[in-house]
């Protein structure tokens, strides 16, 4: 009898949905944040093209991508010794308001420049709310309803993944790209009221004396400086750039091992490998996603929104994908392996599609798309299931910064190659990129050998 009445009561608790009772408004507004967030990230792709035309910025390309990526990277650490201290509230406000001001800054770019710069507000922004909303979560909602919410924001990401890049395109082409930026700005305000009586209900922190993890802020600046660096020296600057380059190196180097699981630059088993898998496979999918609407407008004559549709359909590929491992019984090495054999591939298939045909880049990448929905929600239960509960919170944050630096510094470095490469040999360059991300995946193939821990 009691064991009946326990199923009964699991029962009833697993039927509770992130949008009933109480949890409504706060599901609400963590929702269409991420969704914001999530239109933002992929509607910027497809209109950078038209934005580098219109500012006379080739040249700072991948900036308008890097930026974003290192400031995010600086932001994610120190905005989680601020949340562990002070709670979620102030610095979910903080970063959303920031987040409207680097939306207000690209929009009104008079330069490249300033476009990059507000980029980078962006990201401090964008770092520091999700950091904040990621606590709400724990704070808010009981342990049986996280999975939930997680999936919930995991699938905030398919409609503007859908619909983004075609809806930039558009409005690029018939209104103006400044308003893929400034749009956005009034949508922010309903979702955080929406939060407002979730923050207020949140009880202070136990532990707001203690001493900020100096180290680890330390290691992050010494990092997002490095990286910097380290991507302006490379897009050349004769032999003044050395020192950068060398600067760079050094900041990367010192700081990275006190923000990742030791031994993850060395292909260690277990959770260092889980990390380095998801940052080279970010590294050498976001890269060449990065790159594909600059080929198709200038290369293939492409619009915007074709260019968009494209990207679309890798997005297509990577929901899909996602929704078909979450539900098999396989084991997660099994899809993070498949994942970057698949990521590996598309990313062979595309830059050979680029060289023939522009709409052969589609099916192409819904190869690369499947591989990173195969892969990064697997990596993500291994992490958390070879963490220490003490340690969950770390871990993550290193897997986020993975994603990021890797991202940033491919990026970064595919970028210089194609400015280096001129207009004239475009083509050419594109080529190279795509050598670069291949080898890249790969090398997320032969970490993704060594996810299993050692006994």
């Amino acid at each position: 009898m009691t064991a009946t009445l326990d199923g009964q009561a699991a029962e009833v608790r697993t039927e509770r949905g992130v949008l009933s009772g109480g949890y409504r408004g706060t599901s609400l507004g963590i929702i269409l944040v991420v969704t914001l967030l999530a239109f933002e990230a992929m509607a910027v792709g497809t209109v950078m093209p038209v934005v580098a035309a219109g500012l006379d910025g080739l040249g700072l390309y991948a900036w308008g991508f890097s930026a974003t990526l290192i400031t995010s990277l600086l932001s994610t650490v120190l905005a989680g010794g601020w949340v562990d201290r002070s709670g979620p509230a102030r610095p979910l406000v903080a970063g959303l308001g920031v987040f409207v001001a680097g939306l207000a800054i690209a929009g009104a770019a008079s330069s490249m420049w300033v476009f990059v710069a507000g980029r980078a507000v962006q990201g401090l922004g964008t770092g520091a709310a999700m950091v904040a909303m990621y606590v709400v979560i724990a704070r808010v909602y009981p342990e049986d309803m996280r999975s939930r919410v997680f999936a919930a924001l995991s699938a905030a990401w398919v409609l503007p993944s859908l619909i983004g890049p075609a809806v930039g395109g558009v409005i690029a082409e018939h209104i103006g790209w400044r308003w893929v930026f400034l749009g956005l700005i009034p949508l922010v305000v309903p979702p955080a009221l929406l939060l407002v009586p979730a923050l207020r209900g949140i009880p202070p922190s136990d532990r707001p004396d203690a001493p900020a993890d100096r180290g680890r802020h330390l290691a992050a600046v010494a990092v997002a400086a490095g990286a910097g660096m380290l991507l302006y020296g490379l897009e050349g600057h004769g032999w003044a750039a050395v020192p950068l380059v060398l600067a760079g190196l050094a900041g990367v180097g010192l700081g990275l091992p006190r923000l990742l699981p030791a031994g993850t630059v060395r292909f260690r088993r277990g959770l260092p490998s889980v990390v380095l898998t998801r940052g080279l496979l970010s590294g050498a999918f976001f890269g060449t996603d990065v790159f594909i609407p600059l080929a198709l407008t200038s290369l293939h004559g492409f619009s915007a929104t074709e260019a968009g549709v494209v990207l679309t359909v890798a997005a297509l590929g990577w929901s899909a994908a996602s929704q078909f491992q979450g539900r098999s019984k396989r084991s997660r090495e099994f899809f993070a392996l498949l994942g970057a054999v698949c990521v590996t591939a598309g990313v062979v298939a595309v830059t050979l599609a680029l060289r023939l045909s522009g709409w052969a880049a589609a099916p192409a990448w819904l190869l690369g798309g499947a591989g990173m929905g195969f892969a990064v929600g697997s990596l993500s239960v291994l992490l958390l299931g070879l963490s220490p509960e003490d340690e969950q919170g770390v871990n993550s944050s290193a897997l986020q910064i993975g994603d990021t630096l890797g991202s940033s510094l491919v990026v970064g470095a595919a970028g210089a190659l194609v400015a280096a490469s001129g207009t004239a040999h475009l083509g050419s360059g594109l080529t190279v990129a795509g050598a670069l991300f291949t080898a890249i995946a790969a090398l997320g193939v032969v970490s993704a050998l060594r996810l299993k821990a050692p006994r």
